[in-house]
């Protein structure tokens, strides 16, 4: 497993953006360009741009190679090859992407002040009684610990919002992650990309790497051009 993340900084420019957005087919291109804010379209982009060129460092396949198909949930999928799964998330200023050769599942969240109200409306009854437990200081980070690893879950399963979000119960206690009352056939792991956000993967095998490999978005997208070698046609 890899798990990949790209600092964005909103720092793409109108054309750069447009000379990215050719490489994706264009089912991609029109789900990019719906975005209502620049900088959740740019992130979109980016994502979308950093799983091209993993699988075509990976596989040494060109651009127009390279095609996606769902499933009935709307979770992509790499065409052709059965052992690669993939996920994206992104965030604030961060994208990242997992891959692995089972089912796997990322979540990245900036961390905002909000009404721990939502704890009691989304999580499991066990999940919010932890929660509030908490000394009032720590329940925003903890409560964006549980949001990011319900997501990753969620995400690796590949059923959307078919399975709800207190179905399932998440306790983390210390770097220990468990679930109850689903699939328990799944590891968790976190890492620390900065201090002021969660990052949180899912995913079948226990073989979750140490760390994530950051790309800054200047030696990422020259990189992502280089490898792709040519518009997509799909």
């Amino acid at each position: 497993m890899e798990v990949y993340g790209v600092k964005s900084n909103y720092k793409i420019d109108s054309f750069y953006f447009n000379v990215l957005l050719n490489f994706l087919s264009d089912e991609e291109q029109n789900k990019i360009n719906r975005y209502l804010k620049w900088e959740d379209a740019q992130r979109g982009l980016i994502g979308k741009i950093l799983t091209r060129a993993i699988i075509s460092n990976r596989y040494g396949l060109k651009n127009e190679e390279i095609y996606f198909s769902a499933n009935r949930f709307g979770k992509p999928h790499l065409e052709g090859f059965k052992d690669f799964h993939f996920n994206i998330s992104h965030s604030g200023e961060w994208v990242v992407c997992a891959i692995d050769s089972s089912p796997v599942g990322i979540d990245v969240e900036k961390i905002n002040h909000i009404d721990l109200d939502i704890a009691n409306r989304f999580f499991s009854e066990e999940e919010y009684r932890d929660l509030i437990e908490l000394d009032e200081k720590y329940r925003i980070d903890y409560f964006f610990d549980l949001w990011s690893l319900k997501e990753s879950y969620i995400k690796a399963q590949g059923k959307g919002l078919s399975i709800a979000l207190d179905s399932f119960s998440i306790k983390k206690r210390g770097d220990v992650i468990s679930i109850k009352g689903n699939d328990k056939n799944c590891y968790f792991k976190q890492y620390n990309v900065a201090p002021d956000y969660k990052l949180s993967v899912c995913a079948r095998n226990n073989n979750l790497p140490i760390g994530v490999n950051i790309m800054e978005l200047n030696e990422f997208t020259p990189y992502s051009i280089d490898s792709l070698g040519g518009n997509c046609r799909g």
